[in-house]
């Protein structure tokens, strides 16, 4: 498809799953394909137009399965390739599109390709697939360079040789069971094409693409000369050469009929940035049909925030081609991080563990705010589990009960990325809440990670019934948008200067979002109607706190 066309993914509402927390169908405690499966009627009643599925491949689970071993292979511990076949089938009778993820930074260290570069000599053929490298000093003891791992600590790990003695150092941005490939090397690029091929011909509509701002790295690999922004510019971020690559990939979507289901494909990239000015390579045309943007995850709770993220993400992108964004699987949940007014970082977890139970409720109505505030910005949007149930960030997982890797390289400073992960509780009570089905296998097993004892007010049963919970609001808002014909692609204009925290914007034809970030009711701008509101609407304004979608 040609940029100038209109494709469903340009104001889709995609729903990401975390496979190993959504829903469990035999009974272990791990989420699987066969529960995912089970639930698309709800996916269907929510009202989204896809699922965006994490990693289900073979992995040692060192990091939550972004360390692949297997690109074109279902785990076993989530199911079979007939159970992804027959999710791609019966999402697709819901009118649901299926996005898997393409890792293509790194594979895991138990990848088949990286345990024959382990056996073989310095300067082989099978060590140029990654980055093998003496080290420095006199007797090689010191990494390479100074690049520093994601996760902590330095990104270089030293190997010993088959001879036993201490040998070259390979390259790994993230933990060390996941060793960066090197894309200059002819096999990476055609390994990489055939994972695409496989699994758009399996009938997925699309890929997201992790780490897209990495991938390529200076070939000289020189060190850092000082401190720099994470997502800046660098000798491993936003390298030129990603972009032919990812025009090579376009193409390759293109070349699927655009017609029917699933359509026209998409991949949309996992690109952090440290200004948005940075996306501006990758939405040039021909690339990536899509990249993420994490303005709103950014933004403090503030009118004025939220209001540059939306200017700065609309002039570079117009909104179609960079999907908004409230949360996902590598940040805390909307629900805790709206508790402090600053935009995410990576101590914001700390940041929420020590501030107790503090500022919950607001939390929990700002959420819900930045919902319809989402849902009502020009393009698509991404919705990460659980932000439909008002989840929020889990804090007071045991040290022992912990996963995330980022947590163990840093000696505990950095909690990580497990309170967001924490399964979806579908019950108000039972082992697990649900989370693992009844009546299938030897019965359900405790959570892989633990789930609070509170989970059960959070739950689907629990907030099904209930008007005001916010699982019906996401549903009215998902309705609505899809009914209201200002809505989806379009532009947006400001309304008034946003004054005493109110922010507001109208979109033809008919429509006003109004959200209130400040400390006192504030009055509605002109309106006919109150479509939907986060929140209760008087004739005293819109309260603190609170969003609404009115009709002009």
């Amino acid at each position: 498809m040609s940029d100038g066309g209109h494709a469903w993914w340009q104001d889709a509402v995609v729903y990401e799953v975390y496979p190993r927390s959504f829903a469990d169908a035999d009974g272990d405690g791990v989420g699987d394909l066969p529960g995912l499966r089970s639930r698309l009627g709800y996916l269907a009643d929510l009202g989204v137009d896809a699922v965006w599925l994490t990693p289900f491949y073979p992995s040692p689970l060192a990091d939550g399965g972004y360390d692949v071993s297997d690109y074109c292979a279902v785990d076993p511990l989530l199911g079979t390739m007939a159970d992804f076949d027959g999710l791609v089938k019966d999402a697709a009778a819901y009118q649901i599109r299926v996005i898997v993820d393409l890792v293509p930074n790194h594979c895991s260290s138990a990848h088949p390709l990286f345990r024959a570069a382990l056996a073989a000599a310095p300067g082989s053929p099978e060590r140029a697939r990654f980055f093998f490298r003496d080290g420095r000093g006199s007797r090689g003891e010191q990494p390479p360079n100074n690049w520093p791992s994601q996760f902590g600590g330095s990104a270089w790990t030293r190997v010993t040789e088959a001879d036993g003695r201490p040998g070259q150092w390979y390259l790994h941005l993230f933990d060390t069971s996941q060793p960066d490939w090197d894309w200059r090397n002819p096999d990476v690029p055609a390994l990489f094409e055939d994972v695409i091929g496989f699994w758009l011909d399996r009938g997925v509509a699309g890929l997201r693409v992790d780490v897209a701002h990495g991938i390529f790295k200076d070939p000289e690999l020189p060190g850092l000369a000082g401190p720099r922004p994470l997502n800046a510019p660098s000798p491993y971020r936003h390298r030129p050469e990603l972009q032919p690559l990812y025009r090579s990939w376009r193409a390759i979507l293109d070349s699927y009929p655009a017609a029917g289901l699933p359509g026209a494909r998409t991949a949309i990239g996992e690109v952090w940035y440290d200004v948005p000015q940075t996306l501006a390579p990758y939405l040039a045309p021909g690339g990536l049909p899509q990249v993420f943007n994490f303005q709103l995850i950014l933004a403090g709770w503030r009118a004025a925030e939220f209001r540059d993220a939306i200017d700065s993400a609309l002039t570079l992108t117009g909104g179609s081609r960079a999907p908004w964004v409230i949360g996902n699987h590598d940040v805390a949940r909307p629900a805790s991080r709206y508790r402090l007014n600053e935009g995410f970082t990576p101590q914001t977890v700390s940041r929420l563990i020590a501030l107790g139970d503090q500022n919950a409720e607001a939390g929990a109505r700002r959420a819900r705010a930045a919902a319809l505030l989402l849902l009502a910005l020009p393009g698509s949007a991404y919705i990460y589990q659980g932000e439909e149930l008002g989840l929020p960030e889990v804090t007071g997982i045991a040290d022992e009960a912990r996963q995330d890797p980022r947590f163990f390289r840093t000696g505990g400073e950095y909690p990580g990325r497990d309170g967001c992960r924490v399964p979806i509780p579908w019950s108000r009570g039972g082992t697990g809440f649900g989370f693992s089905l009844t009546g299938q296998g030897a019965g359900p097993a405790i959570p892989w990670l633990p789930m609070p004892a509170e989970w059960g007010r959070y739950s689907v049963e629990s907030q099904h019934p209930d008007e005001h919970s916010t699982l019906n609001l996401y549903r009215a808002a998902l309705r609505l948008r899809r009914d209201h014909p200002a809505l989806g692609p379009g532009a947006l204009h400001w309304v008034g200067q946003d004054e005493g925290g109110l922010l507001c914007f109208a979109r033809e034809p008919g429509f006003i979002l109004a959200a209130n970030f400040g400390q006192a009711p504030a009055p509605l701008p002109a309106h006919r109607e109150v479509l939907l509101a986060s929140g209760p609407v008087t004739g005293g304004g819109l309260p603190p706190d609170t969003a609404a979608w009115l009709s002009g």
